[in-house]
């Protein structure tokens, strides 16, 4: 096992981005030219928020990110007084969240340079909320920083009159050699393991983290993968579509209950629900606030079950897509997506040829905007397991 090498200044956890870092680097050491506003954009695992967080650490520590003093250490532990980072757990992001989001930006810092508001997954922002963030964009409070991230610049994840008020921050997904060598020197995993882990993950830097320490994460790609070569029937299709929604809730159940019992445990002994003895009494209003938190947990539990099934879909449209750049380069086919399973996708590819991985490409982007739009998973899994299905021989 090699040895899991320290940590340097906080840069350093910004994998495979040497221009953004430049960027970054470069408004640290020039606070009087500082835009109160960035707009962090990339795609899924390229490292937004994480170059969002060393940014606002950078930003308070007074040697612009050195990793070791406590302003850096707060920041990137998330418990520094002057950075609030909002991380959405529902579906969407509210107007009455952006309200609060309002109030805590009005406030001057109290340790730090900055007072810095950081929002992971912007594009989750109501139209209610976003016009709210506008407002303050537009007025910003002196020594306030707004640091927002989000997929793309597409006005379906960033409306265009807050990304006018942005400095933009354009990130890639990682080389894949990149990841794996953050594998094998930060986390310590076997070299081998750590170059697969990476390919299969597409560089995405947490996915790869998860599967290479996590073998129900490995065993559960497998069973994705899978499923297109066993969609020869109806009633395979929809035992397909069975196995990933019960999948997809038995993650989000499992993720669900180890947040919620210790929440909800939290907020009791806050109430005083449950406590005994002379002048102690359960405050008043404390149903409503559990039942408050009751109906968050459900929220959150929803969108963890959407997001293990669109992991699942990500990985379904990879595989598809190796099958069509196999279909129409042969030999001469650049790297997979899936490089372990390269000959499950080339008989895929003599199956369905290129127009036919095209159109079930198709159909699982529609998928993905079905669940986005509410439907029902069972119905929009059912559909697009059908769609898959492959021609009779």
């Amino acid at each position: 096992m090699t040895a899991v090498e320290a940590p340097h200044d906080v840069w350093t956890k910004v994998i495979g981005q040497p221009v953004v870092v430049a960027e970054l680097r470069e408004a640290v050491a020039n606070p009087a030219a500082m835009t109160h506003a960035w707009l962090f954009t990339g795609p899924p695992g390229s490292g937004r928020s994480v170059a969002a967080r060393a940014f606002a650490a950078a930003l308070q520590c007074p040697e612009g990110g050195c990793g070791h003093c406590h302003a850096c250490r707060t920041v990137l532990a998330g418990t520094h007084a002057d950075v609030q980072t909002v991380v959405p757990e529902g579906l969407s992001i509210g107007v009455d969240w952006a309200r609060e989001l309002i109030r805590i930006a009005g406030r001057a810092p109290s340790q730090g340079r900055w007072q810095i508001v950081l929002v992971e997954d912007a594009d989750r922002m109501t139209e209610q909320a976003s016009n709210a963030v506008l407002k303050m964009l537009e007025e910003p409070p002196p020594r306030t920083l707004f640091l927002l991230c989000a997929p793309s610049l597409h006005p379906d994840d960033v409306s265009v009159t807050i990304r006018s008020r942005c400095r933009v921050v354009g990130l890639r997904t990682p080389p894949v050699d990149a990841v794996a060598d953050v594998l094998v020197r930060r986390e310590g995993v076997d070299p081998a393991l750590a170059a697969w882990s990476a390919a299969a993950a597409g560089g995405h830097v947490g996915r790869a983290r998860r599967l290479a320490r996590d073998e129900v994460a490995r065993l559960a790609r497998k069973v994705v993968l899978d499923i297109p070569l066993s969609l020869v029937s109806l009633s395979a299709c929809l035992d397909a579509a069975d196995e990933l929604v019960s999948s997809a809730k038995e993650e989000a159940d499992q993720a669900a209950a180890a947040l919620d019992g210790a929440e909800t445990e939290a907020v009791k002994a806050s109430l005083g629900v449950g406590a005994r003895g002379p002048g102690i009494s359960a405050s008043r209003g404390g149903a409503g606030v559990l039942k408050e938190l009751e109906k968050k947990q459900k929220s959150r539990a929803t969108r963890l079950g959407r997001d293990s099934l669109d992991r699942a879909l990500v990985d379904l449209a990879a595989f598809y897509r190796d099958a069509l750049v196999l279909a129409a380069a042969g030999d001469q086919a650049p790297s997979l997506s899936h490089p372990d399973r390269r000959a499950d996708t080339e008989e895929l590819a003599r199956r369905i040829g290129a127009e036919g991985a095209l159109r079930r490409i198709d159909a699982i982007l529609a998928c993905r905007e079905a669940l986005e739009q509410n439907v029902k998973p069972q119905i929009a899994l059912e559909a697009l397991t059908v769609a898959l299905r492959l021609p009779q021989a």
